[in-house]
């Protein structure tokens, strides 16, 4: 064959055509044996077809757009490269299989080591991922856990154990989040609950994070509508408290001074958070509207005042008002958990988000490093959609 000939069953597609919001589904060919592939959903990706033993064979190259046009020409290349030598790209490919599910695990949590802050907490991870609930598929290829699997680990229990079935799912979640990362995966997580599990496994009966007891996040709209009816300092305090996501003693010390009214911001101090740094919280109208009216009234720089004005609310208030309301085994600190698992189960806010909205130290000291900005707008956005759902009537 010539040269021209040749140039012309190659490269076929361009960047502009793969990218054609009228690009039809199925194969469409590249030439020399590279296809891309196109589902009736949109999704796209690389084929490498190929005839052995006188059948049609062909190998999944990887997605696009996560691999370019010009990485796929290439791989079909070395594809073309073997077959000449008398090799077979599907044995090839999969030799080129990622880890196990132990083997990542292992990796992802040697990843995680600086984050944790005790050895306690690095204990739990791996004790839950390992042979005591994960035993099934420790060996099994990472790229090939699938929902099926996760159903096995957690439906014996998901009722008995529920608050740790719950956590293990994460924990699997972030596992695989880190293999597909990693390119050892494709596709969507098998791990994933909304959308997905939240289908599945029938709805979570009682919630409870470690000593704190919280109030199940479906509850939760009910009782802000109820305690809106109340005018007493530990009302309004723990009214903020559950807007803000915050801790109950940040709420307590809050001052005058660290809350900026026009710019809708309050600023803890580092040295009034558990982690140690500078916290902004996003103040939404709803919360704007507990304090402003404080604001006008305010005696001293204290914004929740108990009965001596330069005196802080009593830590117990907001405890005791929840038992004369009936409500008093659940905890103050439990509404962070209530809202951790709504932004997690019901919404498309990333992870990352509803941890800084938490305070929560997130990624490795490198991620860290380069993540300059601490997400206040995405923040915002997290707690504008979680007040618009605890103060529906």
């Amino acid at each position: 064959m010539c040269t021209l000939a040749m140039a012309r069953t190659l490269n076929k597609l361009t960047d502009a055509r793969i990218k054609a919001a009228d690009l039809k589904p199925g194969r469409h060919s590249d030439g020399g044996g590279l296809y891309l592939n196109v589902k009736p959903e949109g999704t796209k990706s690389w084929l490498f077809m190929f005839h052995r033993e006188g059948k049609r064979k062909a190998v999944g190259i990887g997605p696009y757009p996560a691999m370019k046009l010009a990485a796929a020409r290439q791989r079909a290349a070395n594809f073309r490269q073997l077959i000449a030598e008398g090799g077979d790209p599907q044995e090839a490919k999969r030799q080129e299989k990622g880890p196990t599910f132990e083997e990542c695990t292992r990796q992802f949590l040697d990843s995680m080591e600086r984050q944790w802050r005790n050895d306690k907490h690095r204990a739990q991870w791996r004790t839950t991922l390992g042979e005591a609930y994960c035993g099934q598929i420790l060996q099994k290829p990472i790229d090939r856990i699938s929902t099926d699997d996760l159903l096995a680990i957690l439906n014996p229990i998901w009722n008995e154990k529920n608050e740790t079935a719950s956590r293990l799912r994460g924990r699997i979640e972030r596992v695989l989040d880190y293999a597909k990362a990693r390119g050892w995966r494709e596709g969507e997580n098998p791990a994933l609950w909304r959308g997905h599990l939240k289908s599945l496994l029938p709805a979570r009966q009682k919630l409870q994070r470690g000593h704190h007891p919280a109030m199940p996040y479906e509850m939760v709209p009910a009782f802000y509508v109820q305690l809106c009816t109340k005018q007493a300092m530990a009302a309004l305090c723990l009214r903020l408290v559950i807007l803000t996501a915050c801790r109950s003693g940040e709420a307590f010390g809050a001052t005058w001074s660290e809350i900026d009214l026009a710019n809708e911001v309050w600023t803890l101090p580092a040295e009034r958070t558990k982690a140690g740094r500078v916290h902004r919280v996003p103040l939404t109208d709803e919360a704007l509207a507990i304090l402003g009216p404080l604001h006008e009234m305010r005696r001293s720089d204290l914004v929740f005042p108990g009965n001596k004005s330069d005196r802080p609310l009593s830590i117990m208030s907001m405890a005791m008002l929840m038992r004369r309301m009936k409500l008093g085994h659940y905890t103050v600190h439990g509404f962070r958990s209530s809202f951790r698992d709504w932004a997690g189960d019901e919404t498309s806010h990333s992870r990352e988000v509803a941890e800084g909205a938490l305070a929560h130290v997130s990624g490795d000291a490198t991620e860290r490093a380069y993540r300059r900005s601490d997400a206040l707008a995405k923040r915002r956005l997290l707690l504008e959609d979680w007040t618009r759902y605890v103060s529906r009537a």
